[in-house]
């Protein structure tokens, strides 16, 4: 048994959690930043990144006593290195370097990216590889052929805005509060989805890259009028909010599916995987699950608790990574972007 204890802070989710052989969750500890950000309708990077400095500890040392162990039973040590804010990912780093050196381990430095790319993997018994990913968050909206755990190649990603980010704006402008996701996601539910005919942006013939500025902004239009920014909201009933939200919704999912399809048909792979903290959207999942069922393919879902920043992915993808003879030295260092590599 090989036991990694995993860091993640890559943006406003402080997150600690010890994994064995990459399968097996002991715990998965998350403190969230909601409170912290929600007066400016977004993640504020210098408050996000003293917030993880101030609960860091104290979740290093709840992770090892809900696992009961101690220091000398850790393995390695895996930590969220890029992409993500710069203040936010130095938190972490400089915590697991300072870790491995005074514990004497080895340390990971892991791809946030990817460890949403091969989340779904974790409760699986077998590796579902090879698959199309598609990764959708507030930051990343891609498409990745996933090999194995040290071969993700990236397909197709955002122009502009990621879905996660459009669904956070929209709900800016409805006035929903933030995290905006989950809001539109539930308001949506119960109204109509083709009741507004808002765009699908496909790019270019064939491109697997993602744009949902465009759609944004139309949704500002049809609340506020043609080229206005205000002055519609009070004439919005709950309904039509609600047809708003659901329509909107169907639009990034139907440009969401169908790139993923078109994927599919580019490597020819037989299995679809889904990460990130929009896939726990519920129209996403069900849209994805019919048309993966329609088409033959295998589909597996990241189950909802590994959607959002969370560092038992990031514990996970350390210790394949690992086991393939991977390993970052006490130089590692934070990115704010990152490479295809899986590494980093």
């Amino acid at each position: 048994m090989t036991r990694v204890l995993g860091i993640e802070t890559s943006c406003d989710e402080t997150s600690v959690a010890v994994v064995d052989d990459g399968r097996q969750v002991i715990c998965n500890l998350i403190a969230t930043q909601f409170d912290l950000h929600a007066k400016y309708g977004g993640v504020v990077p210098e408050i996000a990144s003293r917030a993880h400095i101030e609960t860091l500890d104290a979740l290093l040392e709840e992770a090892l006593s809900i696992a009961k162990i101690d220091p000398a039973e850790i393995d390695a040590i895996a930590v969220t290195k890029s992409p993500g804010l710069i203040g936010s990912l130095l938190v972490g780093v400089t915590a697991a370097k300072s870790l491995a050196w005074a514990w004497g381990k080895p340390l990971i430095g892991v791809n946030h990216i990817h460890a949403h790319a091969t989340s779904a993997a974790i409760e699986l018994a077998d590796d579902p590889w090879p698959a199309v990913a598609l990764v959708v968050s507030g930051g990343h909206t891609s498409l990745f052929h996933v090999r194995g755990f040290d071969a993700v190649e990236l397909l197709g990603g955002t122009v502009d805005d990621a879905a996660g980010e459009a669904f956070d704006k929209v709900a800016s402008i409805l006035n929903l509060g933030f995290p905006g996701g989950p809001r539109v996601d539930k308001i949506g539910s119960g109204g109509n989805p083709n009741a507004i005919r808002f765009p699908r942006t496909m790019l270019k013939e064939g491109s697997l890259d993602f744009s949902f500025s465009g759609l944004k902004t139309a949704v500002l239009y049809h609340i506020h009028g043609p080229g206005k920014t205000t002055g519609g909201l009070e004439s919005l009933s709950p309904a039509a909010t609600a047809d708003i939200c659901a329509s909107f919704s169907a639009a990034v999912v139907d440009v969401l599916v169908e790139k993923t399809m078109l994927a599919v048909a580019r490597t020819g792979v037989k299995t679809v995987v889904v990460g990130g903290g929009v896939a726990a959207n519920s129209m996403l999942r069900a849209r994805l699950t019919a048309r993966c069922e329609a088409d033959g393919l295998s589909l597996h879902l990241t189950p909802m608790k590994y959607c959002t920043d969370n560092a038992a992915m990031i514990a996970a993808l350390g210790y394949h990574l690992m086991q393939r003879g991977y390993a970052s030295d006490l130089l590692l260092s934070a990115a704010a972007t990152a490479s295809a590599d899986a590494r980093f």
